[in-house]
């Protein structure tokens, strides 16, 4: 317990000649009553009002203390806790060719894949997130921010077909690379989802890599994709329709991405295995903290406002029953 006021507490030293004073003034009083001799009453014993004849001033003095104590304010500090926090850079690069339409996942892999990425930007209060979206091409949908909600927002407005079709691995981990390098945090993280093989771009991922490795940005990648054989949607005279196609991840770039910077490699086959893989990494990536200890103080003054009432009201009490003194 502190006091916000604690200069007030050396009022309780003007308690001390109260209590001279109240000595001296028993050790001075004279009956009111006068009596040839009191002889006869020496054999008669004492009462309870004998022993109980000094409580009076013993409550008035608590009821002051309590009182002065009240004055000094005294506070609780009834928590300390760990308050700044310092977080993590994390980029989403997410593949938004066609190919994301097949419907192995459930209702689709880009759904399936916005759906598990928004419920993981959700979980990192103190991150810095972005999001870059590529196909034949790639851009930043949303820099690095704190703003998760601007963030989840944009990230809804993902749709396949933004951009020019094909999959460019190395040209969307290169702009997750340029977007995260100049980051405050120490830790610096990518997350890129893919369900091809890199088909286009200026950028093989081979190197974009090895400049991720060079400025120690972790790299994780997702293959997202069933084994096997996918139901694709095709557009036909009788409207859409939706046909097996093979599914055809480059496992062996992927895996390689991840090794060079020292992140890891997972293969999603349906969206349950996606929600355990950004789980993984939650845990994998969990935030620093950056420890600064800060108090919250509450008022109790309170209860020794209480107790100064209730000693004065006993007091009163007291006073004109009991322990009433004769005029």
């Amino acid at each position: 317990m502190v006091f916000a006021n604690p200069l007030y507490l050396l009022l309780l030293l003007c308690l001390i000649p109260a209590v001279v004073w109240y000595i001296f003034k028993q050790k001075k009083a004279q009956a009111a009553l006068q009596v040839s001799s009191t002889q006869a009453f020496d054999k008669m014993p004492d009462t309870y009002k004998y022993y109980l004849r000094h409580l009076l001033f013993v409550l008035r003095m608590a009821a002051i203390a309590c009182v002065i104590v009240m004055l000094a304010r005294p506070q609780a500090t009834d928590r300390w806790e760990n308050q700044t926090r310092e977080g993590v850079d994390i980029v989403v690069a997410l593949d938004i060719s066609s190919s994301m339409l097949a419907r192995d996942f459930k209702p689709d892999r880009i759904q399936a894949a916005k759906d598990v990425a928004a419920q993981f930007i959700s979980g990192r209060e103190d991150d810095n997130i972005g999001l870059v979206i590529f196909a034949g091409e790639s851009f930043t949908m949303c820099p690095m921010t704190t703003d998760h909600a601007v963030l989840l927002n944009l990230m809804k407005e993902v749709e396949c077909g933004m951009i020019a079709d094909m999959t460019a691995i190395g040209d969307g981990l290169a702009t997750a690379i340029n977007r995260i390098k100049d980051g405050p945090a120490k830790s610096k993280t990518i997350i890129l989802l893919t369900d091809g093989t890199n088909n286009a771009g200026n950028v093989s991922p081979s190197t974009a890599a090895q400049i991720a490795a060079t400025l120690g940005i972790r790299v994780y990648t997702i293959g997202v994709g069933t084994q096997g054989e996918a139901p694709y949607p095709v557009q036909t005279p009788y409207g859409v329709m939706y046909q097996n196609v093979p599914v055809e991840i480059d496992e062996v770039t992927l895996k390689s991405i991840a090794s060079e910077t020292g992140g890891k490699y997972f293969r999603a086959t349906n969206k349950g295995v996606l929600e355990n893989i950004f789980e993984e990494i939650d845990q994998l990536e969990k935030t620093k903290l950056s420890v600064k200890e800060f108090s919250r103080r509450e008022e109790r003054y309170l209860p020794w406002a209480l107790w100064a009432l209730l000693l004065l009201g006993l007091e009163m009490v007291l006073r004109n029953t009991v322990l009433r003194n004769i005029p």
